[in-house]
């Protein structure tokens, strides 16, 4: 199985590891590290430590954009890129040592008309030869809202199955698209059914919810309390403890990448992407998990009805 995944509003991530974040100190970090940034190209990136055959799809621009180009060559990534004018963002992590993280994300570069065609041709170049396609993370400037749901019609006649993972409108004018997954985190499910989610059985009414407004199935990301899946082998809850939480920058990426290498399909699937999540977690900055960071044995499946309250 290959995976395509479009990024059209990536970036070069900082982390910096402090022991607390004190509002109007100078901050001396105990760590720093750089990695290549931006939702799908973390999956990416976990998809290739997995070794599953991908290529990320991205525009480059600007210092930033050609210092991406050289993190991403030198992870053995594949790439296709598309030139644009402006200079790719630059954001900011700060992690505290209980896993607690502080991000500043730039709204990214314009893009104009030409450059955006430019993307979209690029990425249905590649998805030729793709069986899933993931559309992820934000839109810069000057993207239309409807792109995603304009991709995800034009993949699905290519015969790709299209995996969305994204918030707000750009999310909302996708479904009616009919994604064949959706991978929202707790807050994304509940800012777009508009239901609170406090527990699993909230988790999995949201789900329910979002299929109805055309999700195909939905992994939920839950934090701390691991994921649920609803697809058509039912509903599914898996959690994963992280003794040492670093980190939770690209968990979620992390999660939807072990989710499409096992398959995209059923609890053993959500077992694994639950186990690359719990991984990312408890690694520094945006480093995405390898299968020996992997721990499968503390995956729990976990009962969907629970009342427990989502911490």
């Amino acid at each position: 199985m290959t995976v395509v995944t479009l990024t059209a509003n990536p970036s070069v991530d900082r982390t910096c590891e402090i022991d607390a974040l004190r509002r109007g100190a100078v901050l001396r970090p105990l760590s720093t590290r750089v990695d290549a940034g931006g939702k799908g190209v973390n999956v990416a990136r976990a998809l290739h430590a997995a070794g599953a055959p991908n290529v990320a799809v991205l525009p480059v621009g600007g210092h930033e954009g050609a210092q991406l180009v050289d993190l991403l060559a030198a992870a053995g990534l594949r790439t296709r890129t598309v030139p644009i004018a402006g200079a790719i963002r630059a954001n900011v992590t700060i992690a505290e040592p209980d896993g607690t993280t502080t991000k500043l994300n730039e709204p990214g570069p314009v893009l104009d008309a030409d450059e955006v065609a430019a993307l979209q041709a690029a990425l249905l170049d590649e998805a030729r030869t793709a069986s899933w396609a993931v559309l992820s993370g934000s839109l810069p400037p000057g993207c239309p809202v409807d792109l995603y749901a304009r991709l995800t019609v034009a993949l699905h006649a290519a015969g790709v199955r299209v995996a969305l993972d994204c918030d707000g409108e750009v999310l909302q004018a996708a479904l009616p698209a009919g994604p064949d997954l959706v991978k929202p985190n707790r807050t994304e499910l509940a800012q777009a059914t508009g239901l609170e989610v406090h527990s699993a059985p909230d988790a999995v009414r949201a789900a329910h919810a979002l299929r109805e407004l055309g999700a195909r199935a939905v992994l939920a990301s839950l934090g701390s309390r691991g994921a649920v899946l609803l697809d058509d082998s039912g509903e599914h809850h898996a959690h994963a403890a992280v003794d040492a939480p670093r980190s939770t920058v690209g968990a979620g990426d992390a999660a939807l990448a072990g989710f499409l290498a096992a398959g995209a399909h059923g609890p053993d699937a959500l077992d694994v992407a639950v186990a690359y999540g719990a991984a990312a977690v408890a690694l520094p900055g945006s480093r995405m998990p390898t299968p020996a960071d992997l721990r499968p044995d503390a995956v729990r499946r976990l009962p969907v009805r629970s009342q427990e309250a989502l911490s």
